[in-house]
């Protein structure tokens, strides 16, 4: 295919054109990022949690805090990136590497903005509902099943996050019309990680395109639009190659860190884990092993360092700073995946994630496995799922419910009243696709996704327990 160009891609255009005041001498991308960081959407992934549901530390991960170091990796990736880019690439101006660290930013601080509560179990939750439910349900004495067309139930069955966020920002989050914050173009085309619909799908091709999907079908005009106006069609935006090697670094090494601090990862543990031959023998290349082993003996040394300053928690020391030093040796590494990948990039024909294509590859994977086994799997983690799983279960269960009823024949006397502590605004939105039996069904249930999804972890546990009989004096 043609080649992306940065004049296009840099796409400033917005859905609702905006005037322009005096004074004003904010770049366009100045401006999102403004909006977004006075957000209340923004503002509700404080109370979301990254990895540990329902945890009270003050110390474990947010998705609020988890995006900040997202946007701060993004940013520094890209300003890497870019300014080796420059030295053989006239068309990367001063100004295009400035905006394009700036739109990363901003992207790092909403690219989990669509995310359910109670982390990534809270998505699993909503794919296995509606996988085991959307048969059962009715909407007007008529199967939802048979209603829906193979999108609209792709959907449902393999909700996506990062496809909400962009539901959130384009509709949901209403400030002055139905455009949501507003952004431009060039903003949202790098929060769209996978170019392809629901039933576009495809986990075993190899190409990191499809590996999930990137909008719901309600949106699939937008998506059009965007990347009609970025140049981006069929492609995977640049840009989002940096977002999404800045997100893996950012969870990566913050799992590791979490979970030692929750007691469920030692540095013993770690240090035996990084330097096993198993391990080793996982190394494709020289400069994979290199980076590995000068990863592993950074451990002892930062113990030895802090023994010696005498710190109170030498052994939490030690890996605090092996995972700083590991921050920017991934970051390095992704920045030099990008240019190294860059025409390919730019030609859309690249398939696999940076880190996965550097030297980084080996210890990027050795952290995922490690905190899988000793976080994720961890008894804590399982017990605090079942019971999270319960609690998302009632809500989809009774939203859905009330969200195919109201305003039908069928309706019961407490779905209006279930539906009146929904925002008004989402309600509309349901509204207006009620265009025909298929969309309406479509659109009930995606106001139940829209209302769970914009929950916090807090709102959706009191509301659980209200919905239970057990209201608070």
């Amino acid at each position: 295919m043609p080649q992306m160009r940065w004049d296009r891609l840099l796409s400033s255009e917005r859905s609702r054109v905006s005037a322009k005041r005096s004074g004003d001498i904010r770049s366009e991308f100045a401006k999102d990022y403004h909006r977004i960081i006075s957000s209340a959407s923004f503002r509700r992934l404080q109370d979301k949690t990254q990895v540990f549901p329902l945890d009270r530390g003050d110390f474990v991960r947010t998705r609020l805090t988890h995006s900040l170091e997202v946007s701060s990796f993004a940013g520094s990736i890209a300003d890497t990136a870019f300014a080796r880019l420059a030295e053989d690439h006239p068309e990367i101006t001063p100004q295009v590497r400035a905006d394009c660290v700036e739109i990363l930013r901003c992207a790092g601080l909403i690219h989990d903005i669509g995310n359910p509560p109670f982390g990534h179990f809270g998505e699993y939750t909503i794919r296995e509902w509606f996988s085991d439910n959307l048969p059962k349900l009715t909407c007007r004495g008529k199967s939802v099943y048979e209603l829906l067309t193979p999108q609209q139930r792709a959907d449902l069955e393999n909700f996506e996050g990062n496809a909400q966020a962009l539901r959130v920002l384009t509709r949901l989050h209403f400030l002055v019309d139905e455009n949501g914050m507003n952004l431009t173009y060039a903003l949202l085309n790098t929060i769209i990680k996978y170019p392809v619909p629901s039933t576009g799908i495809d986990k075993k091709s190899g190409d990191i395109r499809t590996k999930k999907m990137g909008y719901f079908a309600a949106e699939q005009p937008l998506y059009e639009k965007i990347t009609n106006s970025t140049g981006a069609v069929g492609c995977r935006y640049p840009l989002t190659w940096l977002l999404e090697s800045a997100d893996d670094i950012a969870y990566k090494t913050a799992d590791i860190e979490d979970a030692q601090r929750k007691g469920l990862l030692t540095y013993t543990i770690l240090l035996t884990e990084l330097t096993s031959p198993q391990l080793r023998e996982k190394c494709h290349t020289a400069e994979e092993l290199e980076l590995l082993e000068k990863a592993a003996g950074m451990l002892p040394h930062y113990l030895e360092t802090a023994k010696e300053r005498g710190m109170p928690s030498t052994e939490e020391n030690a890996v605090q700073n092996f995972l700083v030093r590991v921050q920017s040796m991934m970051i390095c590494a992704a920045a030099e995946s990008f240019v190294r990948n860059y025409d390919r990039i730019m030609r859309g024909e690249l398939r696999t994630e940076l880190l996965a294509d550097s030297p980084a590859r080996t210890l990027s994977d050795a952290l995922s496995d490690i905190a899988y086994r000793y976080a994720f799997n961890s008894k804590e983690i399982l017990r605090i799922e079942l019971s999270v799983s319960e609690m998302m279960n009632c809500l989809l269960e009774r939203l859905s419910g009330a969200a195919l009823r109201f305003e039908t024949p069928q309706e019961k006397i407490t779905d209006s009243k279930l539906i009146s502590v929904i925002s008004e605004n989402y309600v509309k939105i349901c509204r207006a696709g009620w265009s025909s039996e298929g969309t309406e069904a479509y659109s009930r249930l995606m106001l139940v996704t829209d209302y769970v999804c914009g929950m916090t972890d807090g709102f959706a546990r009191q509301l659980f327990r209200e919905l239970r009989g057990e209201i608070s004096g």
